[in-house]
């Protein structure tokens, strides 16, 4: 009987640990993605839970402020919260600030986040809680558009200076629904340029139609928004449409050069020669463009680099111009159709090819259909494209100089004679470089407009005649 009573006396302290232990247990761990610090009228709400197999018993979301709680959803109710499982995480997704808490005021709100957890098959529970202050901010930024004649050519690009307050927030101008960002006066050579003084370089893409409004855009962390209309006048450009014969002996020179240098790209058939170029006229160009599109975005200095109008190709003759919609037939049928977004300038065999402008070497390499490839950045997202080239000359991170040698003319990628496929690019996207050549288009629509609110006068590249 003592035995008995003893193994009891054991078995009964050890439910009691199991249960103790049991209570212990560690809760679901909460992990906040969004938001950081700062909420608005609406500001996107992300967090993650993990639990053993994404086992949740209960969770709950509120606002905390002045006494008062906004439940903002519940495991039982989300409400406007959406909840995704997968394997041992519950993902939420929704919103927060004013628009789902009425109540809300200016000042210091906490977000709670309560999770819990069945332990001991189902027994027992455990809960962790995750509180975060957070600053609102209910009022939006405001924007005020300083420079004035903003007349823009469809496929070219424009500049406007205007000035944003909180001096930090992301800011820029839209164009239809593409965004392009401002960045900081200094760069644009103002001194003592005020904080939230912005100059904005923007592209208006050839396809764009000329009645796309153009308005100025900026937000804060919180999500708050404001927009300012940009008092512009677009001017629509008829573009040349032109025909490409393809023969056997231009297919058998291009298409297994750049599957060569292209092996990632996927064809039916390497043999079937004009399958395999319709994919690289069509899915290579697309490639290659996203990543001209990235490098426009991502590599490009915060700074002016160029001084002056930029130069064209000495001595050369145009032979394809920008946006030109280009019909491609093969045995007198068409079979594509394609837009050339940039000048074909023809010169002698090999000759030389030369910085347009001063700046630095962003890319230099094989790029698809545009062969042998080297990209200078000019700043504030503007860069030129030298295209077909027989040979490089410059590696990526280099510093050039107007007039520098970049390389040699060719007929690598799509080309079907030696030329030169020059362009420029703003913030990813192709731009007329028409307006780029001219000394009066530059001092009409930048130089007058950085004068105006304090930049010194520039000084301006000796510029051969073409």
């Amino acid at each position: 009987m003592r035995k008995l009573l003893a193994v009891l006396l054991v078995g009964l302290v050890g439910l009691g640990l199991v249960w103790f232990l049991a209570g212990r247990a560690a809760g679901p761990t909460i992990t906040l993605a969004s938001p950081t610090s700062v909420i608005g009228q609406k500001t996107p709400l992300t967090f993650d839970v993990y639990a053993p197999d994404g086992a949740l018993s209960d969770l709950s979301v509120r606002l905390e402020q002045g006494g008062q709680a906004a439940a903002l959803g519940t495991l039982a109710a989300p409400q406007a919260l959406k909840l995704t499982r997968a394997a041992d995480r519950v993902s939420v997704a929704g919103e927060i600030g004013r628009q789902v808490a009425p109540g809300l005021k200016t000042g210091t709100a906490t977000l709670v986040v309560e999770a819990t957890r069945p332990v001991l098959f189902g027994l027992r529970r455990t809960t962790s809680i995750l509180r975060k202050d957070l600053q609102v901010r209910l009022t939006p930024p405001t924007l005020a558009v300083l420079s004035q004649f903003h007349f823009i050519n469809q496929g070219g690009a424009e500049v406007v200076v205007y000035q944003v307050n909180p001096a930090d927030v992301p800011s820029g101008v839209r164009v239809g629904e593409r965004e392009f960002p401002g960045l900081p006066a200094s760069g644009a050579g103002i001194p003592n340029a005020p904080p939230g003084l912005r100059v904005a370089f923007f592209p208006f893409v050839f396809n764009e139609s000329p009645a796309t409004p153009v308005s100025l855009w900026a937000r804060d962390e919180a999500g708050n928004q404001a927009r300012a209309s940009v008092d512009s006048k677009v001017t629509p450009k008829q573009f040349r449409k032109s025909t490409i014969p393809l023969d056997d002996a231009f297919l058998q020179k291009v298409v297994p050069s750049i599957l060569q240098n292209t092996p990632d790209l996927k064809v039916t058939d390497a043999n079937d020669l004009l399958a395999s170029y319709l994919t690289i006229n069509r899915d290579l160009r697309r490639q290659n463009n996203d990543t001209i599109r990235t490098i426009g975005l991502t590599k490009s200095a915060k700074e002016i680099l160029w001084r002056g109008p930029f130069r064209q190709m000495m001595n050369s003759a145009v032979e394809a111009g920008f946006a030109d919609e280009r019909t491609y037939t093969y045995q007198d049928k068409a079979v594509d159709k394609q837009t050339h977004l940039g000048f074909d300038l023809a010169s002698l065999q090999n000759a030389p090819i030369q910085a347009a402008n001063r700046g630095v070497v962003v890319f230099a390499g094989f790029l698809g259909i545009y062969g042998n490839c080297v990209i200078v950045d000019h700043g504030m997202g503007l860069q030129s494209l030298y295209g077909h080239l027989s040979s490089i000359g410059v590696q990526e991170g280099q510093a050039v100089e107007m007039n520098a040698e970049l390389g040699r003319s060719g007929q690598t990628g799509l080309a079907g004679g030696d030329h030169l496929h020059f362009t420029m690019v703003l913030h990813g996207e192709f731009v007329n470089p028409v307006d780029w050549w001219s000394s009066q288009w530059i001092e009409d629509r930048v130089m007058r407009k950085l004068r105006a609110v304090g930049a010194p006068a520039a000084p301006v590249a000796a510029v051969p005649t073409p």
